[in-house]
């Protein structure tokens, strides 16, 4: 902002003051309008199949450190024990990074404190692995083939792999929702995942699951400004292409004599 022109400084006012009207509007209690994401949507179907079956859910936040990408794959990995904490089921959260460990330790254990089912939470089942990239792939790729779980949710940061714990999933018939904005991994993901986050969804995610009204008015102001950027970029490429040159040699012409004023006053070198 140190540097900001005067058309930025007001653009920026007005953005964020879109933003914040949605934010208060939602916590009066406006109901706003998410479309649906099957890759979210699919949580619990694949949580009451794991619990059918007896199987457990395994869950995976990447080989990110304490980012907002790990922080944003740990809110959506609460949200789904929290679910699999009502139906009596465990979630299997292997780490790559030492640092993360209590944090998501921490997160699902109040998961499970909030369905009410501390009781069945187990410390155990958060296991620290490697720090290395494929010996982490090959530590997640034996739990799975050991314990069989039934769905498997990766949300984070993933590189190449990303597509052995996929395709061992896929091998053993479960069930997979994975999202990530490691956009190089998207490919492998699609190829071998059931449900597929992509993009911003990721980070709506949390404002998807939880409906936390803060939440869901900052994702749908932030919405409406990235319409109202679209339409001025549309609208600025119509009127250089087709015509209307008048309005830019106004500027043009706005921007020249101020140039020109600022040079003969006093002191200006002009």
């Amino acid at each position: 902002m140190e540097h900001a022109t005067w058309p930025a400084r007001i653009v920026l006012i007005v953005f964020s003051a879109i933003i914040v009207a949605a934010v208060l509007s939602a916590q009066r209690g406006r109901k706003l309008f998410i479309r649906r994401i099957p890759g979210l949507t699919a949580i619990d179907e694949a949580v009451g199949r794991a619990t059918e079956m007896g199987r457990p859910i395994l869950s995976s936040v990447g080989l990110g450190g304490i980012d907002i990408i790990t922080l944003q794959a740990l809110a959506i990995i609460s949200s789904v024990a929290q679910t699999a904490a009502r139906y009596g089921n465990r979630v299997l959260l292997p780490i790559a990074d030492p640092v993360v460990l209590p944090v998501a330790e921490d997160a699902l254990r109040e998961a499970y404190t909030a369905a009410g089912r501390s009781d069945i939470f187990h410390a155990e089942d958060v296991s620290f692995l490697s720090e290395r990239q494929f010996a982490y792939a090959a530590g997640v790729a034996g739990i799975i083939n050991r314990e069989k779980p039934a769905s498997l949710f990766l949300f984070g940061t993933f590189f190449a792999e990303s597509l052995i714990i996929a395709e061992n999933g896929n091998r053993i018939g479960a069930i997979q929702v994975a999202g990530t904005p490691s956009t190089t991994q998207i490919p492998f993901f699609i190829a071998s995942c059931d449900y597929v986050i992509i993009g911003d969804e990721f980070y709506a995610a949390t404002a998807y699951l939880t409906r936390q009204p803060t939440l869901l008015g900052s994702l749908v102001g932030q919405d409406i400004v990235k319409g109202i950027l679209l339409a001025l970029v549309v609208l600025g490429v119509l009127l250089l292409s087709f015509g209307q040159p008048a309005v830019f040699n106004f500027f043009e012409d706005k921007n020249l004599a101020l140039m020109q004023y600022f040079r003969k006053m006093p002191g200006t070198g002009g």
